[in-house]
């Protein structure tokens, strides 16, 4: 394979510089991805969402450590709002995307809830809300 996807090959998880020599180069994903970001730029109206981590829906442990650096890339092609969701599934994890993000998307968590107990909905959007108030 010439060109594994981005995270498909364990040298993706490291800087060029701290690679060994041999490893492939994933420069022609991240050009792809740049000019996906100016497209998506071009095209959209009233906000932008991204997806903020590669991989299968639902609740996350944890935040993806890319969301950060897409925002960041997106901020320098649009003046939209960003909205980031995917995986986004904790009061805690909704509070750290707000801080980065212009808007929090949460699916996954409230389907969840839903189906677990739907009075408990009310409770789960408050405490989201409240933890992105702040």
């Amino acid at each position: 394979m010439t060109e594994p996807p981005h995270g498909e090959h364990p040298a993706h998880e490291r800087p060029m510089d701290e690679r060994p020599a041999g490893e492939p180069d994933d420069a022609p994903q991240r050009a792809r991805a740049m000019r996906r970001l100016k497209l998506v730029a071009q095209y959209s109206t009233g906000f932008v969402y991204l997806v903020s981590r590669t991989g299968v829906t639902g609740e996350q442990v944890a935040l993806s450590r890319d969301l950060a650096p897409l925002l960041d890339k997106m901020r320098a092609q649009t003046r939209l709002p960003l909205a980031a969701g995917f995986g986004i599934s904790t009061p805690e994890q909704a509070g750290a995307v707000a801080k980065m993000a212009d808007g929090v998307v949460v699916g996954s968590a409230i389907v969840r809830q839903i189906e677990k107990d739907p009075a408990g909905l009310e409770a789960l959007a408050r405490s989201l809300a409240e933890r992105m108030k702040k």
